[in-house]
């Protein structure tokens, strides 16, 4: 679209549309990504004219809306998405808008001011045309630290506590010093405070601000000089990974009291199905038996009468989502039962 301009002003303005794609296949949740240097990244690179050459990085699909042929920002989102990726979406809800003024170290001062309207979507993987342009990627990849279903994962205490204390020491005042200690155990759940599953967006952006991953920063890390870290986590173009935080963020919650997560699942599944692909999303193993009451309770699926055979044993009943649910209750979500022991 054309930028536009404050009369009084001469930063311009531009509306871009970002989507977060969400797919999970084999009990991977998986996000759709593009490459920025793919042709039909054209129009992005035009806007950010600063971005280095040659770019590389995953990145979500993005695309400037245009007034003349996008009736709506979704409509505008889901074009986008069509021309990139080849892939029709279907339940898409708006995420977040993103709009500081430098977002990223790309966005210098005498370029477009680039206001970011997120989406998430929720597809079952289909066929796509694969490229090296256009992958699924597992969201973990991004955040290694988040995927708790084999326990609490050993990056945290053996690399990202160390880094995030050092940071905090490294506080020139013993006030900040204090401050920075008691974010990070609440973030991270350390020294005894909970680990709370939806605090992804909290803990990127700590890790952000700490230097501690490898986006562009705008001079916000405080390590002292010449000291070095791992890094972690597959980055991506720009804020895109910021973008997607929010976005798992949003659906681990929106899971215990909204029923989106069928909309990952084929028609008809077994319970042990939905099982795993809800743990796959909170991140987390569920108690079985907690998690098959919890379902008979909210009354959110019913059987078909028919039976998956391939499971090797005693042949699964299939089940399928129970509209009706909908009218029934306002909140109808599959909630999240205590945590099974892992041996």
């Amino acid at each position: 679209m054309p930028p536009l301009t404050h009369p009084q002003s001469s930063t311009s303005i531009t509306i871009g549309l970002n989507a977060v794609i969400v797919a999970v296949t084999a009990e991977v949740p998986r996000i759709l990504t593009v490459k920025r240097t793919a042709q039909h990244f054209a129009a992005l690179d035009a806007l950010e004219s600063s971005a280095p050459a040659g770019d590389e990085a995953d990145a979500l699909p993005f695309g400037p809306l245009e007034p003349e042929r996008h009736h709506t920002l979704e409509r505008g989102l889901r074009s986008w998405v069509e021309q990139q990726t080849g892939l029709q979406l279907g339940y898409v809800e708006q995420l977040y808008t993103f709009g500081d003024r430098f977002r990223t170290a790309h966005m210098e001062a005498g370029a477009p001011w680039i206001i970011s309207v997120a989406y998430l979507a929720l597809v079952r993987e289909g066929d796509i045309v694969k490229t090296r342009d256009v992958q699924w990627r597992d969201w973990y990849g991004a955040f290694p630290w988040e995927d708790w279903r084999s326990g609490r994962p050993a990056l945290i205490e053996e690399s990202i506590q160390p880094a995030l204390e050092a940071w905090s020491e490294a506080a020139p005042e013993p006030r900040t010093r204090q401050m920075r200690q008691e974010r990070v155990e609440i973030t991270f759940g350390l020294h005894g405070a909970p680990w709370d599953p939806d605090r992804v967006l909290e803990r990127y952006e700590l890790l952000y601000e700490a230097g501690l991953v490898d986006e562009p920063h705008q001079g916000l890390s405080t390590l002292p000089p010449g000291s070095s870290w791992p890094h972690f986590g597959r980055p991506m173009a720009l804020d895109h990974r910021r973008i997607l935080a929010t976005a798992l963020g949003r659906l681990r919650g929106k899971i215990k009291y909204r029923p989106v997560v069928f909309e990952l699942l084929p028609p008809s599944f077994t319970l042990w199905q939905l099982q795993r692909v809800v743990e796959s999303l909170a991140g987390k193993p569920l108690h079985k038996q907690n998690f098959r009451r919890l379902l008979e309770r909210g009354g959110l699926v019913e059987g078909t009468g028919q039976y998956d055979l391939s499971t090797g044993g005693r042949p699964a009943e299939l089940f399928r989502f129970r509209r009706d649910v909908l009218r029934e209750r306002a909140a109808p979500g599959v909630g999240l039962p205590g945590v099974a022991a892992r041996g």
